[in-house]
């Protein structure tokens, strides 16, 4: 029986709390309330040449959403408050960086389409190439529904009734996360939301969305990239033509504040507009440099 209870994620009581902190906890209840949404608009000319170079030196195919996925994993090192989760009205932080990517999947012959999330547990630690590896074999696993987690999950939804959805749904986050209890045992995935989650509106050519907060995922910061778009911008004092992306974000007011969400941004906006210096080093650099 004791090797059935298991931790479901490795968490530390954060030890000094705020009033403000302990304020903001009490006054809300769910996530329903306390969503903050923001919008951080970056150059992403830099970003685009060095996707395209990954691409020529890796022969990986590289996206604008493992570059963010990166970006935001590295933006939780920087900022443990914010890569926390609220259990019994305290706030726990996570001892690893665990990122989600929302991912579109088809779900019948009738063009209908459904969305599942793919994780990447430990994404301070990996290097783009691993992230984009490992993104690209669950994407894949997952379109092929050879996903055993995954597809148990979705086969136990369908088989509840509507009406008692919502409590299932309350029910699955307090023994995941409240009680803190590892269900994989039963086929469902280990902390399939981490603390943060991308979902990429670009791809379907929106420029814009704000998403709203999962209460039963626990996950505090939804990071919402748009498309890539040309529009003229400003370099030293001209008007000039430009590669520019949106990216919206929603966050949980209860334990991540201005603060946060400034450490947050600036980390993605680094990164995102210096990638040659922030991602990996690519080949046609060390070669350069001989």
């Amino acid at each position: 029986m004791a090797g059935w209870i298991m931790p479901n994620l490795d968490l530390v009581p954060k030890q000094e709390i705020s009033s403000f902190r302990k304020l903001a906890i009490g006054t809300w209840r769910t996530a329903y309330d306390p969503s903050v949404y923001g919008t951080l608009t970056l150059r992403m000319d830099r970003a685009l040449d060095y996707i395209k170079a990954f691409r020529l030196s890796t022969g990986r195919r590289l996206t604008v959403t493992h570059l963010v996925a990166k970006a935001c994993a590295e933006a939780l090192r920087r900022c443990p408050d914010a890569n926390a989760i609220l259990r019994w009205n305290r706030i726990y932080l996570r001892r690893g960086v665990t990122v989600s990517v929302l991912v579109v999947q088809a779900a019948g012959i009738d063009g209908e389409v459904d969305l599942t999330v793919t994780t990447i547990e430990r994404a301070h630690e990996k290097s783009l190439v691993q992230i984009v590896d490992e993104l690209d074999r669950t994407i894949e696993r997952a379109r092929q529904r050879r996903d055993r987690a995954v597809e148990e999950t979705k086969r136990t939804i369908r088989h509840i009734p509507f009406l008692f959805m919502n409590v299932f749904l309350r029910l699955l986050s307090f023994v995941m996360y409240t009680l803190n209890l590892d269900l994989s045992k039963l086929g469902l995935p280990r902390d399939p939301f981490g603390a943060l989650t991308v979902t990429n509106v670009g791809s379907l050519g929106l420029e814009n969305a704000y998403v709203p907060l999962v209460p039963y995922t626990r996950t505090p910061v939804l990071v919402v990239p748009g498309v890539v778009s040309d529009e003229p911008v400003v370099e030293d004092g001209k008007v000039v033509p430009g590669k520019v992306m949106r990216v919206s974000a929603t966050f949980d007011h209860r334990f991540i504040d201005g603060f946060h969400a400034s450490v947050l941004a600036r980390t993605v906006r680094e990164m995102l507009e210096d990638p040659f210096r922030c991602f990996d080093r690519l080949d046609a650099e060390i070669s350069a440099s001989r």
